[in-house]
């Protein structure tokens, strides 16, 4: 519905337009809410929260009126389902949401950082509402230095997205602490402009930290969950902001009354370390003139030890050169003998070593003799080999006219093999 405008009498005459999916007007009927059915009408919505207002989707049930003077035909609005735009509203929050959170938009205002010291406040509300003087005369009683600066938008009716979106969008250009988007509150159909995407993007991708104070007494809309700080009044936001700034005010306060009684302090520590330094370099003056007479003692004392240890490595050398010359002919006689001694260990060694080489010699002499295959045929054996020489060793191999030849003590035969 669209362009509301009550009468004298207490009727109420819009528009029901139905739109494309380009938002452009497919059709458009008059219609009319006569005083006694809109007061019913009224009470109905009131009781959900919701109320008659510009630019919300509304299912009813109506007269058709003609008016002959005019030629005028009309709807009359006998009822309005409340339950048809909560449903609408509802879904729509939730798709909202949904692409808000697949987008990651909830938390990145969240993310930026609110100042110790927001005194540079961009305000975006309607200008001269209530909400604004609350949260304008809020901020004036707390005493702090807050410079606002109003940026007007509608925050309700048909215009009211666009110039929300708009405004926090011209955030980008100017030199602020933070935003704070307010409200003084409204029936839920007045604050369903928060819920909208648009409004609900143009909060999350603000390059200021936003605060919004809606006029919520109960739900919070999508624009509250995508700011960095949700209230539910102006009033409310004016003193979380207030709030910041004297605990800045007070952290700076008890600095300032810390300060110089740890300058007092770390004064008295350093008071206290110098005194120790000079001490340590008393001791340490006492200690260097300890140590320079000790060293002159001590460089005395090894003089007189060096004198004495050289007169006594000197009457050393004096009595060892005797008894050096003495122990040098004594090596001398026994290396001269050496080469003699040794040649007659060595001649001695040579002639066991031949000896016991001729007695193996003769040894294996005598074992070749025993073991000579002549020796063997004199003890009564003979040798039997083939035409090639090979001894028989096994008569199985022999074939009929093999020839043999048989060796014995004093001599050989020859013969055939006639069988096998």
């Amino acid at each position: 519905m669209q362009r509301l405008r009550p009468s004298q009498r207490g009727h109420h005459y819009f528009e029901l337009i139905e739109k494309g999916a380009g938002d452009e007007v497919l059709a458009k009927l008059e219609a009319v809410a006569w005083r006694r059915d809109f007061e019913r009408i009224r009470r109905s919505l009131a009781a959900d929260g919701q109320k008659l207002s510009e630019g919300h989707a509304i299912r009813c049930r109506c007269d058709l009126d003609f008016y002959p003077p005019f030629g005028r035909l009309q709807l009359v609005v006998r009822e309005v389902d409340p339950t048809f735009s909560l449903g609408l509203l509802a879904r729509r929050r939730r798709e909202t949401l949904a692409a808000l959170e697949a987008g990651g938009l909830l938390e990145r205002n969240k993310r930026l950082e609110l100042p110790a010291l927001p005194l540079r406040i961009v305000l975006v509300t309607s200008a001269d509402s209530a909400a604004y003087h609350d949260f304008v005369s809020t901020l004036g009683e707390s005493g702090y230095g807050f410079r606002v600066l109003l940026v007007h938008a509608a925050v309700q009716g048909q215009a009211a997205e666009s110039e929300i979106a708009s405004a926090l969008a011209a955030v980008a250009g100017l030199d602020a602490d933070c935003v704070a988007l307010i409200r003084g509150g409204g029936s839920r159909t007045d604050l369903a402009v928060f819920d909208s995407r648009r409004v609900a993007e143009a909060v999350a991708r603000c390059p200021l930290p936003v605060l919004t104070g809606l006029g919520h007494q109960t739900d919070r809309s999508i624009a509250d969950l995508a700011a960095h700080t949700a209230l539910k009044t102006p009033t409310k936001a004016a003193e979380r902001l207030i709030e910041r700034v004297r605990e800045a005010d007070t952290a700076v306060a008890a600095i300032g009354r810390d300060l110089p009684r740890a300058a007092r302090e770390r004064l008295g520590e350093a008071r206290e370390w110098l005194g120790a330094v000079e001490r340590g370099l008393g001791l340490t003056r006492f200690r260097l003139r300890a140590a320079a007479e000790r060293r002159h003692g001590l460089a005395g004392q090894l003089a007189n030890a060096a004198r004495r240890r050289l007169r006594r490595e000197t009457e050393r050398a004096t009595g060892l050169a005797p008894r050096l010359c003495r122990a040098g002919a004594a090596a001398l006689a026994r290396q001269s003998a050496l080469p003699e001694r040794l040649g007659g260990e060595m001649v001695a060694a040579a002639r066991l070593l031949l000896r016991e080489a001729a007695a193996r010699t003769e040894g294996q002499a005598r074992l070749v003799q025993q073991l000579a295959p002549q020796r063997t045929v004199e003890r009564g054996f003979t040798i039997t080999r083939d035409a090639a020489g090979r001894a028989v060793k096994q008569a199985g191999r022999l074939r009929p006219g093999d020839r043999l030849v048989t060796s014995f003590a004093d001599g050989e035969t020859r013969s055939r093999v006639e069988a096998g």
